[in-house]
């Protein structure tokens, strides 16, 4: 399940309860968490798609703690 960034969500990305932070580039705030599941992926290629892009890249990092930062790349 996709989680919207908010001061809540970015509490609770902080004390580790979410797997995975989304980014956009060239925006430092992160657009929300997940727990990086395929649904979670499933679901932000079909949000992608709504919002029109034609496709979406994901590029995935993991960070030394484990978690990982998705940055979605779209293209029209």
């Amino acid at each position: 399940m996709i989680h919207p960034h908010s001061n809540e969500t970015q509490t609770r990305w902080d004390r580790g309860e979410f797997q995975v932070q989304l980014n956009q580039p060239g925006n430092p705030r992160p657009i929300g968490f997940c727990d990086g599941t395929a649904a979670d992926e499933s679901q932000l290629r079909e949000r992608a798609e709504m919002e029109g892009a034609e496709s979406v890249r994901i590029e995935k990092k993991r960070l030394k703690s484990g978690r990982e930062t998705w940055t979605l790349h779209g293209s029209d």
